[in-house]
């Protein structure tokens, strides 16, 4: 942005610089009270966002279910009319599993089917507690995140954040942009910036992989499912703030151990752009003037609602009949077999050393979140458990800050041009998991 923006207060496309500051402060103080500041309305505490879903669900139940199976079943279709279910072996899986899940959604709905599928902490449960807020959550919150994401805050938070990554997270300063991103955003989104950053050059492939499994958790509005189930409203914005400083720590420490140390810093196709201007400035000075740059440039916030809402849409369709799919698979596996608790015997001795209750619980619990990340919430709310908050809290931070699980992340990890082996994927998890139990515990120990 040149001088002349500051100097006589105007900019290109008739923007005044009052106008895009007003723009960036108001924006994005709407869209921090939304996601952020809770409201008590009829004796309940929650951010605004949640009563909004919390409305909708309890004076149209029918409604929402109904909305939830015809995404399901719109999901499935999506990928053979577009030809793309058989592009790779994942996408041949993943068409499959979302087949499956518009078949169990409507059996759930209309209560036909096998009586396993219509146990209520199985079927009922998975439709109630996952398939309609996470298909409520997704379009609903893809709208207050325009404001928090599209008028600069996010460029604000990046550029006073720039110092830090290359020394903690071996990533350039730009990356801390694309690391918000990711974390506020959807992983979708943030793959999204993350491959096109790679595509262009300004990162090599340890660099992209090292914010691709670091950074893309899922966004804060299923963040908002998770803390909702696990009962935690009362403490979203502490679930939040840890969340993100546990999956931050957990990166820094992955981001200096094998498999991801020992990635290539090749660049795509050999490009190497001279990362000009990655000088560690962190003044308020640039910081503000990123913003408004962005803030003057953004569209509409009509234009960028639209746009959300398309994208919001669009990611119910490909998650929803998913991770139902998914989710039954899940549970029935944890139900009927013994698998989960033979991984959970890896984590176990993490959460005994702690004294943690129910620590096998919690192992299990951990340990199913390689499948669906929602599922080691359902799984503590069907054990009918007397777990105490810090239990809760602990269970559903380390379901964030994992971050790769197969019904999502880890497929579009291996849809991009970023070099990463599905073996790596699984090992960076365990990392993550045995790291994000020794970081949490403690915490979630002293504050509650």
């Amino acid at each position: 942005m040149s001088d002349r923006f500051y100097h006589n207060n105007t900019i290109d496309n008739n923007f005044s610089y009052t106008y895009a500051a007003s723009r960036f402060i108001f924006f994005s103080l709407f869209g921090l009270f939304m996601f952020f500041f809770p409201l008590t309305i009829a004796s309940k505490s929650s951010i605004p966002v949640d009563h909004i879903i919390t409305y909708l669900r309890s004076n149209f139940p029918k409604g929402a279910e109904i909305y939830a199976i015809l995404v399901m079943i719109a999901g499935a279709a999506i990928p053979f009319l577009r030809g793309t279910w058989n592009r790779s072996k994942s996408d041949v899986f993943f068409s499959c599993a979302k087949v499956m899940g518009a078949f169990i959604g409507p059996m759930i709905f209309f209560n036909v089917g096998p009586s396993f599928l219509l146990e209520k902490s199985v079927g009922p449960f998975l439709l109630s507690s996952l398939a309609v807020p996470v298909s409520l959550v997704i379009p609903i919150g893809s709208v207050f995140l325009a404001f928090l994401t599209g008028y600069g805050l996010l460029e604000f938070t990046g550029v006073m954040m720039a110092p830090v990554m290359r020394t903690i997270f071996k990533t350039p300063g730009r990356s801390a942009l694309d690391a918000i991103a990711s974390f506020v955003g959807s992983y979708s989104v943030g793959l999204i910036i993350t491959n096109n950053i790679y595509r262009r050059g300004l990162y090599s492939a340890r660099e992209g992989a090292i914010i691709a499994t670091g950074f893309s958790t899922v966004s804060a509005t299923f963040m908002l499912v998770v803390a909702k189930t696990l009962d935690l409203m009362d403490h979203w914005a502490l679930y939040f703030a840890v969340s993100m400083a546990v999956t931050f720590a957990v990166t820094a420490i992955t981001a200096r151990i094998w498999p991801l140390k020992a990635i290539p810093d090749d660049y795509y196709n050999g490009k190497n752009i001279n990362k000009k201007g990655d000088n560690g400035d962190f003044s308020i000075k640039k910081a503000w003037k990123a913003a408004i740059q962005t803030a003057a440039q953004a569209p509409s916030i009509g234009r960028l609602i639209i746009s959300n809402i398309k994208e919001g849409i669009n990611m119910a369709f490909t998650v929803i009949p998913s991770i139902i799919s998914i989710g039954f698979m899940g549970l029935m596996v944890a139900k009927y077999t013994p698998l989960f608790d033979i991984v959970g015997y890896i984590f176990y001795p993490l959460f005994k050393i702690f004294n943690f209750p129910e620590a096998m619980l919690a192992a299990k619990a951990v340990a199913v979140s390689l499948a669906e990340m929602f599922l080691p919430a359902i799984l503590v709310v069907n054990a009918n458990a007397d777990v105490g908050l810090a239990f809760r809290f602990t269970i559903a931070v380390i379901s964030i800050s994992e971050v790769l699980f197969f019904s999502g992340i880890i497929p579009c990890i291996l849809g991009t041009d970023i070099p990463i082996k599905i073996r790596d994927l699984v090992i960076i998890w365990f990392e993550r998991v045995a790291l994000s139990i020794l970081i949490t515990i403690p915490l979630a120990l002293i504050i509650f």
